[in-house]
């Protein structure tokens, strides 16, 4: 099995633990509970910040002193609304030398991300409706995404956090590209994970992790409920025919930008549709 290929320890309860030295670099942690009702998930934050997303199902959630109530949107992740798009998360920063409490009101999929904080901020609930959806990419290179956090929202001090549904049978961050250099504006050390989900559950997709001077290639089959652990180069996924892939990324580095630089031998597949 790959070293950066992360299987749930178990079925229920807290199946995912990556801590920033778990994963053998600096920034990024993820952590991610699977609840039934009247489960509860307690922290402090200590020097991190974290952003809370629900996943799947509802919960009550206090961080940061504040009551932000019941919340969740969506009982399944791959839900859609009666527009037929897929639904928005329920996501809440957490600032660091905090503390939160999540209870499940029911089954429930709580991701907590983190990062090392670089400023104080107040605890907050993150816009649903300032999330501007958007449609990436053409043919079978086409995907929606949700920015939960991105550098244009200003909510998190390093965090940034999105997720991504790739129909099936297309391909996702794509052409491959890479954001392992502290070179900004041109690009931004970014570490990055990537917790996949699969509809229906029972399949796979693939996501390959690889440099351009083959000192890391791995290509890694990934199921319901893996985390994929990307701390350099090119990172595209993939998807069988008949499965729908969702993710939700975690970056962080040392700036809260994202630049990235696109492979050299494919960078002429975004040139050429970006004229499309």
């Amino acid at each position: 099995m790959s070293h950066l290929l992360r299987r749930p320890a178990q079925a229920q309860g807290q199946i995912h633990q990556i801590s920033a030295a778990s994963a053998g670099w600096d920034y990024v942690g993820f952590d991610l509970h699977r609840l039934v009702s009247g489960d509860r998930v307690s922290e402090r934050t200590e020097n991190s910040e974290l952003l809370l997303v629900l996943v799947e199902g509802h919960a009550g959630v206090e961080a940061g002193g504040e009551d932000f109530g019941l919340l969740g949107t969506r009982n399944s992740v791959f839900e859609t609304g009666t527009d037929g798009k897929k639904i928005k998360p329920h996501a809440v920063y957490v600032p660091r030398n905090n503390h939160f409490v999540v209870t499940a009101a029911d089954d429930c999929t709580l991701a907590v991300c983190r990062a090392p904080a670089a400023a104080d901020l107040p605890a907050k609930l993150v816009d649903r409706d300032a999330m501007q959806a958007e449609t990436r990419g053409i043919g079978s290179n086409t995907r929606f995404i949700h920015p939960i956090a991105m550098e244009d929202n200003p909510i998190a001090s390093s965090l940034l956090v999105t997720e991504v549904f790739t129909p099936d049978g297309n391909w996702s961050s794509y052409p491959p590209h890479r954001h392992d250099e502290d070179d900004f504006p041109n690009m931004t050390y970014l570490e990055e994970t990537y917790y996949h989900r699969l509809n229906p559950a029972q399949g796979f997709g693939i996501q390959r992790v690889f440099t351009e001077d083959g000192s890391l290639d791995e290509t890694i089959a990934v199921h319901d409920h893996d985390v994929v652990l990307v701390p350099k180069g090119h990172h595209p996924c993939g998807s069988p025919y008949g499965f729908e892939m969702y993710y939700l990324n975690v970056m962080a580095g040392p700036l809260r930008k994202w630049r990235f630089k696109n492979h050299p031998d494919f960078d002429w597949i975004a040139q050429r549709d970006a004229k499309n």
